[in-house]
C-alpha cells in the first residue's frame, strides 16, 4: 500500500467509527421552558428529560444504525454498547457505499469489527489489509493521542467516541427548545411517541461543547426526530445534517437495554498502534 493510501485509509476507519458512534453525548440537564413557552412544548420537554434520564440509567443497549455522509461513504453498524464505567462495547461496522468504500473493497476491508475500551478502540481489518501492516489484524487509536490531532478536530472525534450513549438526540432537542410531538407510532412493534425538532447551532448558547463539536463538523442546522418508548426509552432516532464533508444522515434503533456488554482487549503481538503507523508511513497526523 502507499503512503498516502495508508493515510486516507487509516483516518476513514477512525471517521466512520466516529460517524456511526455519533448517536450520542454524555447526558444533560437541558434548558428551562421560559415563560413563552406552551404547555404542549413544556410537557414535551418534561417527557424528553425523562427519557434521557431513564436511558442513562439502563447502562447498555444494543444498536444497529446507518450513516451517509456525502459522497464519502455510507455504512451500516450493528452491535452493543456499555457505559455504566466509561464506554466499552463492539459494533461490526460495514462499508456500503462512497469513495471510502472503494478503497476498503480494494483492501479486503469492508466489514471492520471494532472494540471500544477505556484508552483506545480497536479496528480489525481484512487479510489485505494486515498483510500491509506486517500481518497484524488489529489498528490501535489511542484516544489521548486522537484529542491532539486535526486543530480540535481529534478532540471533537475522541469525545464522540468517549461518550457514545443513545442521549445525544434528546440533548440536541432540550439544549434547542425547539420541540415537538408529532404523534404515536409502531417502531419495530413497539410503542412510541415521537418527537421532532430542527436544532440551529447558534442557539445552542447553553452548550458550549456541543456547539464546538457542531461547529468543527461544518453543521449550521439539524434536524432530529426520536421515537420513545412507554418506559421512557429511546428506540429509533433519525438525525440529519449539512456538514463540511457532504449531508450527513443517520438512523439508529436501540434495543436490549440493560443487556451484557463484553470487549477484550487485542491481542497486543497481533496490533498496530496508530501512532506507530503514521510514523512508519511518515505521516505526523495532522492529515487525520
Amino acid at each position: 500500500m502507499t503512503r498516502p493510501r495508508v493515510r486516507r485509509v487509516v483516518p476513514a476507519i477512525a471517521v466512520a467509527i466516529t460517524l456511526t458512534g455519533a448517536a450520542a453525548c454524555t447526558s444533560s440537564s437541558g434548558p428551562d421552558t421560559g415563560s413563552g413557552g406552551s404547555a404542549h412544548h413544556a410537557r414535551a420537554l418534561a417527557a424528553l428529560r425523562s427519557a434521557e434520564r431513564s436511558t442513562q440509567r439502563a447502562r447498555s443497549v444494543r444498536v444497529r444504525s446507518t450513516t451517509a455522509l456525502g459522497s464519502l461513504m455510507s455504512t451500516r453498524a450493528e452491535g452493543a454498547l456499555d457505559w455504566a464505567d466509561g464506554l466499552t462495547g463492539t459494533l461490526t461496522i460495514t462499508y456500503t457505499g462512497g469513495s471510502t468504500a472503494d478503497l476498503m473493497r480494494r483492501l479486503d476491508s469492508t466489514s471492520l469489527e471494532t472494540r471500544y475500551l477505556h484508552d483506545a478502540y480497536y479496528a480489525k481489518v481484512g487479510p489485505a489489509f494486515a498483510r500491509k501492516l506486517g500481518g497484524k489484524h488489529w489498528i490501535k487509536y489511542p484516544y489521548d493521542y486522537l484529542a491532539t490531532l486535526g486543530g480540535g478536530s481529534g478532540a471533537m472525534m475522541t469525545d464522540l467516541m468517549r461518550n457514545t450513549t443513545p442521549n445525544r438526540s434528546v440533548r440536541l432537542l432540550l439544549a434547542s427548545g425547539d420541540v415537538r410531538r408529532t404523534g404515536e407510532e409502531q417502531v419495530s412493534g413497539v410503542h412510541t411517541t415521537h418527537y421532532s425538532g430542527t436544532v440551529s447551532v447558534s442557539d445552542l448558547s447553553g452548550e458550549s461543547e456541543l456547539r464546538a463539536q457542531l461547529t468543527e463538523a461544518g453543521v449550521g442546522t439539524e434536524t432530529v426526530d426520536i421515537w420513545v418508548d412507554d418506559k421512557n426509552l429511546l428506540v429509533k432516532k433519525v438525525e440529519r445534517a449539512a456538514t463540511a464533508s457532504g449531508t450527513m444522515a443517520q438512523t439508529a434503533y436501540y434495543s436490549d437495554y440493560g443487556v451484557p456488554v463484553a470487549a477484550e482487549q487485542p491481542p497486543a503481538g497481533d496490533t498496530e498502534d496508530f501512532r506507530t503507523l503514521l510514523k512508519k508511513q511518515g505521516g505526523t497526523g495532522s492529515t487525520s
